[in-house]
């Protein structure tokens, strides 16, 4: 039968003010949607649409959120997924309920996990409506599945016989950008996708010009031929239901089999650490018992023993960690080894960790060697199910910058002209001027799915309940959801972290007990806080290489503090991070530290707050309690005020809501207004920077057992330095400071050195890896050789058992790895060019009789030592000799660092190598200035402030030698130059 208007009796009665949009995308299809979830919402209720489906393209990521804002417009939010194979549109997948969306989410993963293609028809049941595309043939349709028909597509069922399947057809109005103006953006976006120039866009790589809200009379009467259509699609969105408690605990209920028995364990495991950390003592048991109280109270068990027996993994596969983060807090984590931070000692703030008003676990940050997460990780994923276990995802966004560089290759411009604009400079050009424009308009629009740095989701019912998984190059299932969303639906996160410093410890343990046979208790942490020595190092900011205390800045702040104790450690930790120092209450604190008796405390009750900070807000928890007993917030609003200055509130409206309760109460506790004003800037200026104060103490500890391991084992610290790749400074400097111990370090030597760097008989040995360009082949092929066949006897030996080209063989040459032969680099390149060598890698060689080598009669080819150390810089990227060497000036006539503290506000001029620098800009006038890190001739730091002017006039130009000349200024015994003029000098200029 063709197509005729029927007449039939709809059973839903069509309202022509109420439109439906089952096709509705965010900025969540990647490079494709222009609406914000938060604008997709208002745009539909403007409009007074009453329901709608979120579809974005291959993910769930935004639909939890799409469900919160349509609950508090009272539209009925629907939960579904448009499914793509790139450019083609495969069909629209909607929940009817919480299985469909928990079945949409585990098809779409599998998908996205397995990269294939989707298939032309979902396997999918009932639970899931399936809408495809208007096809060129119709077929037989199961109950849950439905052909999209567009207003412009209605015109395309004449012709068609549809009796079979009317009851099939629904209104499919795509909603995927604003306007006219979004519609370009969305182009723009897609030719950044493609990574082509927008004029090669083609029409099937786009959305239709069509695909925006209209005005529901509008909509609906594109189908006044056919009204099955739209009594169709309300029958469709009728039969869509998921629901969700938000903010309702869905974290893995149990860690035994029930809630008592988890408590019953949690407490023997309290109880028994109790024993080991504090002996008898009786205000510690009462803590233990009143913690536990509460935790069981707020159903935190799991979330416990969890943490701990993952950290019991660790121990068994000898891993080391660090327990950070609020938990810390607890007594209950320091008994069960979470932590080694003891909340007594320090009077740490229990409600920073726990109260009855709080709804989300503490936080555990637990470190890890970058080494030995991963593993951690697997362990994780399979001791509670892949099914119940994933990373937690994140964005990353679209910056300015980016944003300028991807539409200036959009429009075709020149790399050159591109990298102009970046830096700002911009033409009144009609292209600069679109590229400004859209720029703007694509700050924070979320660019691809990233993983979160630490963050594992454990669930009780599938995570496929809550979100689609993706697998990037990690190897582990990733949400496609970030913390924000995570937490609105009560899925709260185990930090599972990584660090360099943890490796630097646990390498060098394994080196002392290698080369000195003896087996260090790097948790003996209180014999480490009372060492002379140790003190001595802090107090005199010896801490390069020492974990979170060794940048240009926290040395500096030692200094001024004149630290030597943990306590004052502790407080640093969270001093050096950018909200006191922007506070202007850095300063302050150090001036009040070394004049406890000669300030006065801005209100009475500061001093009974914040007596042991001297008046100073410095930790997450001297902010709660200021917001509670100055301004009077419940502790619920004080951890709201915490979590919004931690960053963990998308936006700042929660910061603008208890901002006014906080005036309102200071005012009805009639808080004189200038000293509310002046407490709230000093809340505000933490935002997104403050630390607990067991998050310092925490790193305080850590940053103790790397200074007892650099104070008595320094060359192996310092090689578990290098071989763990740093931490703040770049190789170069390690290699000074290993230099600095007195040990003798050498250049990679065929011999004797391996992978990484080593130590054989007092020596360090340089690893084969810092030389550029050589071959894991090339190494693998030396140390596999020698192991098997003995040491090489000369550079012929070498070349017949160890088959190499003539690049591989000339680095090595270069870098002087065949010193053992006696022969200069220059005549061993003579020679290694002459021997024949085999072409492949092949089984070694094996001879009856020793070879004797070929000699040749060659010129005298001298080498000298300036080139010895250009061949090392060219090859490895620095020397490890005296790189002042490298410069004809009698050092003898600048002053060095040691001579600074003597001529205190005189002019000098100085000669350094540049180590590092660090940008800033002026609070007054937001000029750029700079700070920079030195080491002078005898291998000491000099430090320097370029102010504006000085920065502006004598920029830096990369790494290398500098002459410069300024006053010499003291800041509470920090000594730095206040630069006026300088200039690059010497070879590296």
């Amino acid at each position: 039968m063709l197509f005729v208007e029927p007449k039939v009796k709809c059973v839903y009665k069509i309202n022509k003010q109420k439109a439906m949009y089952i096709n509705c995308k965010t900025f969540f299809s990647y490079r494709y949607g222009t609406y914000s979830t938060e604008e997709l919402v208002n745009a539909a209720e403007e409009l007074g649409v009453t329901s709608m489906a979120i579809t974005n393209i291959n993910n769930t990521a935004d639909c939890w959120s799409f469900y919160q804002l349509c609950k508090q417009k009272n539209i009925k939010p629907v939960l579904g997924v448009e499914v793509r194979n790139e450019d083609t549109y495969c069909y629209l997948l909607l929940a009817r309920n919480n299985k469909g969306f928990e079945q949409i989410n585990r098809f779409v993963s599998y998908y996205l996990i397995n990269k294939i293609a989707f298939p032309e028809i979902p396997s999918v049941d009932e639970n899931v409506n399936i809408i495809y595309p208007l096809p060129d043939t119709l077929r037989q349709y199961k109950a849950n599945e439905y052909i999209g028909i567009k207003p412009e597509q209605v015109n395309k069922l004449f012709g068609k016989d549809i009796e079979a399947i009317k009851n099939h057809l629904i209104i499919q109005q795509p909603v995927t950008y604003q306007n006219k103006k979004y519609y370009y953006l969305h182009c723009l976006l897609r030719a950044i996708d493609k990574n082509i120039v927008l004029s090669k866009l083609q029409p099937e790589q786009a959305a239709g010009k069509q695909e925006t809200f209209i005005k529901a009379a509008q909509l609906l009467s594109s189908y006044n031929t056919i009204p099955e259509i739209i009594t169709n699609t309300y029958r469709l969105i009728d039969d869509c239901n998921v629901s969700i408690e938000l903010h309702q605990d869905k974290n893995k209920k149990y860690f035994t089999a029930s809630k008592e028995d988890d408590a019953d364990l949690l407490s023997k495991l309290a109880l028994d650490g109790l024993q080991y950390r504090y002996g008898r003592n009786k205000a510690a048991k009462e803590r233990v018992l009143k913690e536990l109280k509460i935790i069981n109270e707020l159903n935190f068990n799991a979330y416990f023993l969890i943490t701990w027996d993952m950290l019991q993994y660790a121990k068994l596969r000898g891993f080391y960690h660090v327990g950070r983060g609020s938990g810390a807090n607890s007594i209950v984590a320091y008994c069960l080894q979470i932590t080694d931070v003891d909340p007594i000692e320090l009077d740490l703030y229990f409600e920073r960790f726990l109260n009855p008003s709080r709804t989300s676990p503490p936080d555990f940050d637990i470190d890890f060697s970058w080494a030995d997460r991963d593993e951690i990780i697997d362990y994780m994923f399979k001791r509670y199910g892949k099914d119940h276990v994933c990373l937690l995802g994140m964005f990353s966004t679209f910056q300015f910058n980016a944003s300028v560089r991807e539409l200036g290759k959009v429009y075709g411009l020149p790399k050159s002209e591109i990298d102009q604009m970046a830096e700002g400079n911009f033409s009144k050009d009609k292209i600069h001027t679109k590229i400004l424009y859209n720029a703007k308009l694509l700050q924070n629009f979320p660019n691809h799915l990233s993983i979160h740095p630490g963050g594992i989701l454990i669930t009780e019912e599938p995570v496929y309940a809550y979100t689609a998984l993706e697998k990037p190059p990690k190897n582990f299932n990733v949400a496609q959801f970030d913390m924000f969303v995570a937490e609105d639906i009560g899925v709260y996160k185990f930090d599972v972290l990584s660090q360099r410093g943890l490796g630097h410890i646990k390498d060098t343990i394994q080196l002392v007990r290698q080369t000195r046979g003896v087996d260090i208790d790097i948790h003996n942490v209180e014999s480490f806080k009372k060492d002379k020595n140790v003190a001595e190092n802090i107090r005199n900011s010896n801490t390069v290489g020492c974990f979170y205390i060794e940048s240009p800045a926290m040395r500096q702040l030692l200094k001024k503090l004149k630290c030597d104790d943990y306590t004052t450690l502790v407080a640093a930790s969270s001093i050096i991070r950018p909200g006191v120092g922007q506070s202007g209450m850095m300063q302050e604190y150090i001036k009040r530290h070394h004049n406890p008796d000669k300030f006065e405390y801005l209100h009475p009750l500061m001093k009974e707050l914040l007596q042991e900070t001297y008046g100073v807000m410095v930790y997450q928890e001297d902010v709660i309690k200021v917001a509670h007993h100055f301004a009077g917030l419940d502790l619920e609003e004080a951890d709201i005020l915490r979590r919004a200055m931690s960053g963990k509130y998308r936006g700042n409206k929660e910061m603008q809501r208890i901002e006014a309760k906080f005036f309102m109460n200071c005012k009805q506790k009639e808080h004189p207004e200038h000293i509310a004003k002046e407490v709230w800037r000093q809340i505000a200026s933490f935002a997104g920077y403050s630390f607990s104060k067991a998050h310092s103490a925490s790193f305080a500890v850590e940053s103790y057992q790397s200074l007892f391991l650099k104070t008595y084992y320094p060359v192996e610290f310092m090689v578990a330095v290098i071989n763990n790749f740093g931490g703040f400074y770049n190789r170069e400097l390690y290699f000074q400071q290993l230099k600095k111990t007195g040990v003798k370090v050498e250049l990679p030597c065929i011999n004797n050195s391996v992978h990484l760097t080593n130590i054989k008989d007092g020596i360090v040995y340089m690893g084969f890896i810092h030389i550029k360009n050589l071959d894991t082949k090339t190494i693998t092929g030396i140390l596999e050789e020698r192991v098997t066949n003995g040491q090489f006897l000369h550079l012929q030996d070498f070349l017949s058992r160890i088959p190499l080209g003539t690049e591989q063989i000339n680095l090595l040459i270069k870098i002087d790895a065949f010193r053992f032969t006696g022969i200069n680099k220059k005549e061993l390149l003579w020679h290694a060019n002459f021997l024949s060598r085999p072409k492949e890698l092949a089984v070694s060689k094996t001879h009856l009789f020793e070879e004797e080598p070929v000699n040749f009669t060659l010129p005298d080819l001298s080498q000298t030592a300036f080139e010895n150390m250009l061949d090392e810089i060219n090859i490895m990227g620095f020397t490890i000799h005296n790189v002042f060497d490298m410069i004809q000036e009698d050092m003898t006539l600048y002053p060095k660092a040691r001579d600074i503290s003597l001529l205190k506000g005189q002019t000098v001029t100085c000669i350094a190598y540049l180590v590092c620098t660090k940008y800033a800009s002026t609070k007054k006038d937001n000029r750029t200035m700079y700070f920079g890190t030195w080491l002078d001739a005898n291998g000491d730091w000099l430090d320097t402030v370029h102010f504006p002017n000085s920065a502006s006039a004598y920029p830096f130009s990369k790494r290398g030698f500098y002459k410069f000349t300024g006053e010499v200024a003291e800041e509470f015994g920090a000594f730095s130059i206040n630069v006026s003029w300088m200039q690059k000098i010497g070879h590296m200029s």
